[in-house]
């Protein structure tokens, strides 16, 4: 699983799930798009990058992923910097959680922006380069609440099942071109939006879980490798659950 020469896009890098990511591509070879909202957070991730692999190019692109033309544009600039991109992993998202008589219109279509939204804007925009190398490969970070549901997290879930959809049809899609397209669902990850949870729920998943512990970005990010190189040549259109044993 060796990345050398290989450019990834990586959307909500800035910690956390997407950092690990980051971090793991650039030990594999890779040089790295770092794309988020938090500039001072992407540089650490940058530094994390330069600490994995001496020489390893982090590029930074400060974007709002729920708007479509800011996705297409850092599309553009990493390709015009990196010369081409040969994987694209989606993995901005936010939770907001509320049962549903309490929902705000206004938190739904934000939720569906960042976590649904935004991935269709990158897969659109990516797809393009790909297509003219006839190479590449796209991974959609979903949740096994997009395989489970979860009590006041309809839109979360919701919005996680989409790209599970998505990664089907944009891999019969792109399959022609040498393109595949995979999800993986993560489950209970210490990440900085499961330190929010109540003290009630992180003690149900964790019972929950045949390992008995939460997972870490590391646990996932090995997994989003595997889905990007060679050794997955042959996979496309599937959703790997990460989740420490909860789905079984």
């Amino acid at each position: 699983m060796k990345f050398d020469g290989r450019v990834a896009f990586i959307t909500g890098a800035s910690r956390g799930i997407g950092r690990a990511i980051a971090t793991d591509f650039t030990s594999r070879g890779a040089d790295v798009v770092l794309v988020g909202r938090d500039r001072s957070a992407l540089e650490e991730t940058a530094a994390a990058c330069a600490q994995a692999r001496a020489g390893a190019r982090a590029h930074i692109i400060t974007a709002d992923v729920a708007d479509g033309e800011a996705v297409a544009g850092a599309v553009d600039e990493a390709v015009e910097e990196l010369g081409k991109i040969d994987f694209a992993i989606a993995n901005a998202g936010q939770s907001v959680d509320s049962l549903l008589m309490r929902l705000k219109p206004d938190a739904l279509d934000h939720m569906l922006s960042v976590n649904l939204k935004s991935a269709f804007y990158l897969c659109s925009a990516v797809s393009r380069p790909m297509m003219k190398a006839r190479y590449g490969s796209i991974v959609l970070m979903s949740s096994i609440v997009g395989l489970t549901g979860n009590v006041g997290q309809s839109a979360y879930a919701a919005s996680k099942a989409g790209l599970l959809a998505l990664a089907k049809s944009l891999a019969k899609e792109l399959g022609s071109r040498n393109i595949r397209v995979n999800a993986v669902a993560p489950g209970f990850i210490e990440t900085a939006m499961t330190e929010k949870m109540p003290a009630q729920a992180r003690e149900y998943f964790l019972k929950s879980t045949a390992l008995g512990r939460a997972g870490k970005p590391e646990d996932v990010s090995g997994v989003v490798s595997f889905l990007c190189s060679e050794a997955a040549g042959y996979m496309t259109g599937q959703t790997l659950v990460v989740d420490g044993g909860v789905l079984m």
